[in-house]
């Protein structure tokens, strides 16, 4: 059960990594207890899952524990003065979102890349629910956000982001929506430091 919630948590290749371990334990044990007994089925089930599992430490622990821990040295080193703050495009997928005043909003789910230019449209922001139940979904532009390492910063009031439409289920805009005014966003037009984010002129 701990092994399940931790693999099902998607908390990070480590975390998932060690459910893994803990599945693996799992299999070894109940193997020995059907050699024990002379249960071949269940030595045999059970030999086959302990492959499996080691096939998924192998995956979270070491390839994809890589990955993650060469994302995050290539972001910690970018905070240096002069240099690009950078973080991992698949960060985009949960990064905390506040408004404009710090107020926390909620957290990425995705974001939509138009391929012609290769530049991100718009976030879609999750608000409210537990584990995904009772959220709402807005789609907010890309041009409305300024990116930190330690999440986004929508330049918008709370109210200006939750006049927004929540989007109906899985019908996603095809586009952008339009941007709020200057007046509910300060007067913000653009993201400091991401060139995919500037306002159109």
């Amino acid at each position: 059960m701990i092994a399940a919630m931790m693999t099902a948590a998607n908390l990070g290749a480590r975390v998932t990594g060690w459910g893994f371990i803990v599945f693996t334990a799992g299999s070894i044990c109940w193997s020995l207890v059907g050699f024990w007994s002379g249960q071949t089925n269940l030595v045999a089930t059970n030999v086959f899952l302990t492959f499996v599992n080691l096939i998924g430490i192998w995956r979270w622990l070491g390839r994809q524990r890589a990955y993650e821990d060469g994302a995050k040295s290539a972001s910690q080193t970018s905070r240096k003065p002069g240099t690009p703050t950078l973080f991992a495009a698949t960060g985009l997928s949960a990064m905390p979102v506040s408004d404009i005043g710090g107020e926390r909003l909620g957290r990425t789910v995705e974001a939509m890349v138009e391929c012609g230019s290769a530049r991100v449209s718009y976030i879609i922001v999750a608000t409210g629910g537990v584990g995904g139940i009772d959220e709402e979904l807005r789609a907010v532009p890309i041009a409305c956000f300024e990116c930190r390492a330690d999440g986004l910063i929508l330049l918008e009031t709370k109210a200006a982001f939750e006049r927004r439409p929540a989007l109906d289920g899985e019908d996603w805009p095809s586009r952008a929506p339009r941007p709020a005014s200057g007046r509910e966003t300060g007067g913000h037009a653009a993201i400091p430091g991401m060139e995919t984010a500037h306002a159109p002129a």
